[in-house]
């Protein structure tokens, strides 16, 4: 189907301008993942983004998943709460000191306890720790109403809008194929 996006793309040029939020949760831990992996790629992408419109790797083979994890520029950080994935963060490391979020978010049931501004406020540090002088996301009207909200409080700033029809699925992808 045809639909109309916007797409929002938000930056933060210095470390002065995080406005940090933090969580104090029993078992909450955040965990770099240091061996790539295809499963654990394809796993949090689905299961943060499937009842979104993470569609353009909702079908990807496992060879595509293993050359995305084998990136070296990119850092994966998994948050858990007691032992369970609970979102995730992906930094990609750019030319000329950017680095982008590309992926950010939650699974559905840890939403509403104060996760997402913890998390984006660790992924912003985590940028700034690996040499960003520039950070970067973009977000869109297919995506949670939360993320631009939460990027905005932190302290990123807008400096580009874009709307456009494109052809998007039908309906979400799902957490998984067939669910």
């Amino acid at each position: 189907m045809r639909a109309e996006v916007t797409t929002y793309y938000l930056e933060m040029r210095s470390t002065h301008e995080l406005r940090p939020k933090h969580v104090a949760l029993e078992g909450l831990l955040l965990m770099k993942a240091e061996i790539p992996s295809a499963e654990l790629q394809h796993f949090l992408y689905r299961s943060v983004g499937g009842n979104w419109y993470w569609y353009e790797k909702a079908d990807w083979t496992y060879r595509q998943w293993l050359e995305y994890a084998q990136n070296p520029h990119l850092h994966t950080w998994v948050a858990y709460l007691k032992g369970t994935p609970a979102g995730y963060f992906q930094l990609e490391v750019q030319p000329e000191g950017n680095i982008e979020i590309a992926y950010f978010g939650l699974l559905e049931q840890f939403s509403g306890m104060g996760l997402g501004g913890h998390l984006l406020t660790c992924a912003l540090e985590e940028a700034w720790r690996l040499g960003a002088q520039r950070v970067w996301v973009h977000t869109c009207s297919l995506d949670s109403p939360a993320a631009l909200v939460n990027y905005q409080a932190r302290g990123m700033q807008l400096y580009k809008i874009e709307t456009a029809w494109v052809e998007v699925p039908d309906q979400t992808p799902g957490l998984w194929q067939g669910a």
